[in-house]
């Protein structure tokens, strides 16, 4: 029985601490998913970005290079390319992890308002580039916040209130980060 007791004792024990720690808990990581379908065929071609360049390994469709200017000429951005979750909220001190499982290079770059981006004819109709991403990778703030195939960018030291990520290569990839 005195065995029993002190189990449950602990267990108390467990939970009550459990509970304490959650709400004023260390806050941990946050993941933002870098998603895009490039058809590697078009996209690596000489006439296009170049070999290597696109390394979908997407079993299901894919956008071809020219459809993906096309859509943006249009009005329609491809919804295959984004940023997931369109909207995260997060503790202060929450480390954003920003992962490309794409299959070509983005930025996860922070804009006081979302805008353009350096590729002119991946811009929709009368947008304004971001001034955050104007020179393009020709400016190590920007090359900083680029995310290749397979990899990540960390970000830390967000301050409370409301954060605009966008890639600066295909700029109707965005998403907010709330800081509360």
């Amino acid at each position: 029985m005195m065995n029993t007791l002190s189990k449950l004792g602990l267990a108390v024990c467990c939970f009550l601490f459990a509970g304490w720690m959650g709400e004023d808990a260390a806050p941990g990581t946050a993941q933002v998913v870098t998603l895009d379908e490039c058809d590697p065929a078009t996209f690596n071609a000489p006439t296009a970005v170049g070999p290597d360049f696109c390394k979908n390994v997407a079993l299901g469709s894919s956008t071809t290079f020219s459809a993906l200017f096309a859509k943006v000429a249009a009005g329609t951005p491809d919804p295959n390319w984004d940023f997931e979750p369109d909207t995260l909220a997060i503790k202060k001190g929450t480390v954003v992890h920003a992962v490309n499982q794409g299959g070509e290079p983005h930025t996860f770059t922070e804009v006081a308002k979302f805008g353009g981006g350096f590729i002119p004819g991946l811009n929709g109709p009368g947008e304004e580039v971001a001034p955050e991403c104007a020179g393009g990778f020709s400016r190590v703030s920007v090359a900083r916040t680029r995310i290749l195939q397979g990899s990540q960018l960390q970000v830390t030291n967000l301050s409370q209130g409301e954060h605009y990520f966008q890639c600066c290569i295909h700029p109707w990839m965005r998403t907010t980060v709330v800081v509360k």
